[in-house]
C-alpha cells in the first residue's frame, strides 16, 4: 500500500510539474522578459497617426507612458478596424487593444476591459444654415446618420427603448463616407459623434455645428489580453496614478483638435483650395520634401500661411511666389523666376533646410522644427536672440514653448537694445508658427492622409516609434551676463512674411 501510495504521489507531483512547466508565465513578466508591450490601434486622430513630426494620438501618448512605466520598449501598430483588433487580442499577438475602445459583448469574448479612463460625450451635429436641435426627441422626425455598428448607435438603441420609441436612423457603412461628411453634403439633416471626433473633423467640415449632447456618455478603455490578470491590474493602476497627477487630463487635451483656436471663415477657405488649388502643386511639395528630408505637408503648410498656394502673390516688401521668397532669397538660391510655383517651392524647401541644419540637432521633436519654422519667418539670428534671451531668464532655449514668450520681446527696447541683432517684430514669428501648426494639423487629418506610409501586415507586430523618454535638456549658450545679451550665430536672411 505503501508503495502504491508513493508511486501515485510521484506520479501527481510529476503531472504538477510538467503542468508548470506547460503554464505560461504571467503576462507582466513575459512582457518585461521580452522587453516590449505590444499594442494594437486604429489608425485615426482620437488614437494614433503619423504627423509630421513623427507618431501622434493620445492612444499613443498613453501606451509610450504606460510602456515607460513597465521599463520596457513600446510597438505599437495599426489595424484595419475593431474586428482585427479583437482577433489580434484573442490571439494573444498583442498584449492590449487601445484605440477609444467601449466594452460590448464582442469585446468580452476577445479580452478582458480595464477601467474607462473618460466618458466622450455624444454630439448631435446639424448645418450650419438649419435650425438648431436642442433635446432628443426633436431626433425622432429627422434624417439621422450613425455609423454602422458604432457605439453611438447603440447609444440610439438604447435611446430608442428608454424614451423615444418613434426614433429612426440611417447607418453609414463603416468603410464608406463619415456621418459628419453626410452632414455636410446635405444627405443627412443630423448626426451622431463622438465630441473627440469632432474636435478634428469640425475643421475639416466648417459648416456642420453642434446642436446639443445626448443625455448619455460613451466610456473609453483599453482592452487587455485574456487570463492576463496582472497586467489588467497594472493597467488600471496607471490610470489611477494618471488620474490622480492630473496628467492623463492634460493627455486629453493637448491630444484633441481643440488645442488651438477654431476659426470658421479660414477653416471654410482652406477646405476649398485644398480641393482646388493643392492638387496643382502637391507633385512638387511631395518632390521637394523627399530631396530636402523634410515633411510634404509642412512645406504645403508654411506655402498655404505664405501664399494661399497662389504663384502670382506678392507682399508689400517684394516677397513673392509660392513660398513668399525674397529676392535676396532668391537670388543666394539660385532661383532666377519666383513666379515659376515648382522652382519656387524647391527653393524654399531649400531654404527651410539650411535653415534647420543651424538649429542644433539635440534639440527634439517637434521643438526643433517649430524653431525652424520661426527662423525661416524672422531670421536665425533674431531666434538665437530669442533663445540666448529665454536662457538669460531661467527658462529652456530648446523649448519652442519657452522660446515663444520671449520672442515679442525682442520688439521691446529694453530687449532688443542688448540683442545682436537688434529690433524685430518678434510677435510675428510666434504668429506665423501658430498658423503654420493649424494648417499641418488640418493637412495632417484629411481623410486618407493620416496613414503611415507603409502599413504593418495585421498579423505581424511592425516596429513603431518608441515613446521618448525624459532626456537631460544642454542650453545653446552660457547665461549672459547683463547689461549686454552675448552674440548669437549670424542671421541669414528670412524669405519674406
Amino acid at each position: 500500500m505503501r508503495t502504491l501510495t508513493l508511486a501515485a504521489l510521484l506520479v501527481a507531483l510529476s503531472a504538477i510539474g510538467a503542468c508548470s512547466r506547460l503554464a505560461p508565465a504571467p503576462a507582466l513578466d513575459a512582457i518585461r522578459a521580452r522587453g516590449e508591450l505590444r499594442v494594437a490601434t486604429l489608425n485615426l486622430p482620437t488614437c494614433y497617426y503619423l504627423g509630421a513630426q513623427g507618431t501622434e494620438g493620445l492612444e499613443f501618448e498613453l501606451a509610450g507612458a504606460y510602456a515607460a512605466r513597465l521599463g520596457v520598449r513600446l510597438t505599437m501598430y495599426p489595424l484595419a478596424n475593431e474586428r482585427a483588433l479583437q482577433a489580434e487580442l484573442a490571439a494573444g499577438r498583442a498584449d492590449i487593444a487601445a484605440a477609444s475602445l467601449t466594452n460590448t459583448v464582442e469585446w468580452s469574448r476577445a479580452g478582458d476591459a480595464a477601467e474607462p479612463y473618460a466618458s466622450i460625450p455624444q454630439l448631435v451635429l446639424y448645418p450650419r444654415n438649419a435650425v438648431r436641435p436642442r433635446d432628443t426627441l426633436q431626433l425622432e422626425s429627422a434624417h439621422l446618420a450613425v455609423r454602422a455598428g458604432s457605439a453611438q448607435e447603440r447609444i440610439l438603441q438604447r435611446l430608442k427603448s428608454t424614451m423615444a420609441p418613434q426614433l429612426q436612423w440611417e447607418e453609414t457603412a463603416p468603410s464608406s463616407a463619415d456621418p459628419v461628411e453626410d452632414v455636410d453634403s446635405g444627405e443627412a439633416q443630423y448626426a451622431i459623434v463622438d465630441a473627440r471626433e469632432f474636435s478634428f473633423a469640425r475643421h475639416l467640415y466648417p459648416d456642420v455645428q453642434v446642436g446639443f449632447a445626448l443625455p448619455e456618455e460613451r466610456p473609453v478603455q483599453w482592452m487587455v489580453r485574456r487570463d492576463a490578470s496582472g497586467l489588467l491590474a497594472s493597467v488600471n493602476a496607471f490610470f489611477s496614478d494618471l488620474r490622480a497627477t492630473g496628467r492623463l487630463a492634460q493627455l486629453v487635451q493637448q491630444s484633441s483638435g481643440d488645442t488651438r483656436p477654431f476659426a470658421y471663415e479660414e477653416s471654410r477657405e482652406f477646405q476649398e483650395h485644398v480641393a482646388e488649388r493643392l492638387p496643382r502643386y502637391r507633385a512638387w511639395f511631395e518632390k521637394a520634401a523627399g530631396t530636402s528630408g523634410l515633411d510634404w505637408r509642412l512645406l504645403a503648410a508654411i506655402g498655404y500661411q505664405e501664399s494661399k498656394w497662389d504663384p502670382r502673390a506678392q507682399s508689400d516688401d517684394g516677397a513673392r511666389g509660392v513660398m513668399m521668397l525674397t529676392a535676396d532669397t532668391a537670388q543666394s538660391l539660385g532661383l532666377k523666376d519666383r513666379t515659376d510655383a515648382e522652382q519656387n517651392i524647391y527653393a524654399g524647401a531649400r531654404y527651410l533646410a539650411q535653415v534647420r541644419e543651424k538649429v542644433p540637432e539635440r534639440i527634439p521633436e517637434p521643438d526643433r522644427t517649430w524653431l525652424t519654422v520661426a527662423a525661416y519667418n524672422v531670421g536665425f539670428g533674431h531666434l538665437e536672440d530669442a533663445r540666448i534671451l529665454t536662457q538669460a531668464q531661467g527658462k529652456d532655449p530648446d523649448s519652442w514653448a519657452d522660446v515663444r514668450l520671449r520672442l515679442p520681446l525682442l520688439a521691446q527696447e529694453r530687449w532688443y537694445s542688448r540683442a545682436r541683432h537688434g529690433y524685430a517684430r518678434g510677435w510675428e514669428p510666434v504668429q506665423f508658427v501658430d498658423r503654420i501648426q493649424r494648417f499641418l494639423r488640418l493637412l495632417e487629418w484629411q481623410p486618407g492622409e493620416s496613414a503611415p506610409a507603409v502599413a504593418p501586415a495585421p498579423t505581424a507586430v511592425s516596429t513603431a516609434a518608441q515613446a521618448p523618454a525624459p532626456t537631460a535638456v544642454s542650453t545653446a549658450a552660457q547665461a549672459p551676463a547683463p547689461p549686454a545679451l552675448p552674440a548669437a550665430a549670424s542671421a541669414n536672411p528670412a524669405p519674406g512674411s
